[in-house]
C-alpha cells in the first residue's frame, strides 16, 4: 500500500519504474546498505522531529553516517531536537517507522536535506515502506522532496 502511494507519487516526475523494492528488510541505515549493496553513509536516513513551541513537524534527510547534533540542530530551529515517538510517526508523516522517505507526506510536514548529503552524486532513501528505496541523485532528492531548504544540523560525517 506504501509503496504504490509513493509510486503514484513518482509518477509526476516519470520515475515510478526506478523504485527498488526489496525481499528482505531495508528499514535500517545498515539492512539498507545490505539490502543495496553500498556503502551505509549513501542511505539517506529521514529522522522526523517536532517544534513544540510552533506545533511544526519537519524532516530532516541527512547521510546515513550523520547523526543529529543537538547545539547545531537548536541553533538552526531555535529550540532543542525532539524526535517524534514511534506511535506518532505514520499519523503525523504518512509513512510507517522503517519506511519514512521525504515524498507524498502528510500536508504542512517540511523537509530539510541536511548538508552531510552534498558529498554524493547519488543516494538512497526509503520509499514509504521497511522494503523500498530509490537512487537518487541530489538534485532529483531536493526536487522531489520538495526541499524547504538545506540545513547543517549533523555532526560525525566529515
Amino acid at each position: 500500500m506504501a509503496v504504490k502511494k509513493i509510486e503514484a507519487y513518482f509518477s509526476a516526475y516519470n520515475m515510478a519504474e526506478q523504485i527498488i523494492e526489496f525481499d528482505v528488510s531495508s528499514a535500517t541505515v545498515e539492512l539498507a546498505a545490505k539490502a543495496l549493496n553500498c556503502a551505509p553513509e549513501r542511505i539517506a536516513k529521514t529522522l522526523s522531529f517536532k517544534l513544540k513551541k510552533s506545533d511544526r513537524i519537519l524532516l530532516i534527510v541527512a547521510a546515513g553516517d550523520a547523526k543529529v547534533d543537538n547545539a547545531k540542530y537548536k541553533q538552526t530551529f531555535n529550540e532543542r531536537a525532539l524526535m517524534l515517538k514511534p506511535d506518532e510517526v505514520e499519523a503525523k508523516i504518512g509513512h510507517p517507522v522503517g519506511g519514512v522517505c521525504p515524498f507524498a507526506i502528510n500536508e504542512g510536514v517540511e523537509v530539510f536535506l541536511d548538508e552531510s548529503l552534498q558529498r554524493f552524486e547519488t543516494v538512497f532513501p526509503a520509499c514509504g515502506s521497511p522494503q523500498s528505496a530509490i537512487e537518487l541523485t541530489i538534485p532529483q532528492l531536493e526536487t522531489c522532496a520538495q526541499t524547504t531548504n538545506w540545513v547543517d544540523v549533523c555532526k560525525g560525517w566529515n
